[in-house]
């Protein structure tokens, strides 16, 4: 079985982070291990409380992985300090870490801020330089790139600007009202269009997390990346499709809707 790690912080009502990563790497047929950036006290309406790892404790859980079950994909998450992010970039090169995939996270589906913007500037400096894919939203697409995004042209420019400047492939997911649910792929030059179907579902939380967690599996298995893409788009998509609604603000997906059809 292949393996995949997820590096990122937790979620207390299961919905995204840490607890959405694992149920999305276990759904798409990996083996799912964790180091944990942060446990949040969070739900459906909002985030509560962060409360940080030592960069010390964060460095040993990653050791622990590499040393006895080698992750063959890394997918990184929330990371809220500068800190967290040199100590991850470090294991990583140090590792030789394979199939990296990073969701640049920086404000949760509830609106509420997650990284300090001296996490984000260190990210941008040591660790989405290492990335085989990164997958910003519209807003992150826009601090990524300097620019602003209105619509599909526009996210031509930020993804060539961000997949230039730091080598790296980046996946700039539409949503927000600007492609409907097209994603837009920069990769060596090359752009592609992931067309989504727009689903009339607001439990959206764990989105991000559940995609590049999928991507990150599908590459574990050794698929290139643009079918990588394809495959966990499909994924998401039925996990909105089962309508799913729990909580009181935007509610998380169905990760298990496939074993809802056996």
């Amino acid at each position: 079985m292949k393996t995949a790690l997820s590096i990122a912080g937790s979620d207390s009502c299961g919905g995204a982070g840490i607890q959405a990563d694992m149920k999305t790497m276990i759904m798409n047929g990996v083996y799912a291990m964790t180091a944990i950036t942060a446990l949040t006290a969070q739900n459906t309406t909002g985030v509560k409380g962060i409360l940080e790892v030592t960069p010390e404790f964060l460095g040993q859980q990653i050791d622990a992985v590499f040393e006895d079950i080698r992750p063959d994909a890394v997918k990184i998450g929330m990371v809220s300090s500068p800190a967290l992010v040199e100590v991850i970039a470090n294991k990583l090169i140090e590792y030789r870490a394979e199939h990296i995939v990073i969701d640049p996270v920086m404000v949760a589906t509830s609106g509420s801020a997650l990284s300090k913007e001296t996490a984000i500037d260190k990210m941008t400096k040591v660790l989405i330089p290492l990335a085989e894919v990164i997958t910003p939203n519209i807003p992150e697409s826009e601090i990524l790139s300097g620019i602003a995004i209105k619509n599909k042209q526009d996210m031509l420019t930020a993804a060539k600007i961000i997949g230039d400047k730091y080598s790296c492939a980046v996946l700039c997911k539409g949503g927000h009202s600007i492609a409907d649910a097209d994603d837009l792929l920069y990769n060596n030059g090359k752009f592609t269009w992931f067309n989504g179907e727009r689903i009339n579902n607001p439990n959206t939380h764990g989105t991000g997390c559940t995609l590049s967690s999928a991507i990150a599996s599908n590459l574990a298995k050794g698929l290139n990346l643009e079918t990588a893409i394809a495959n966990a788009k499909k994924y998401i998509s039925g996990a909105l499709k089962s309508n799913l609604d729990l909580g009181k603000g935007s509610g998380p997906l169905n990760h298990g809707y496939l074993l809802n059809n056996n």
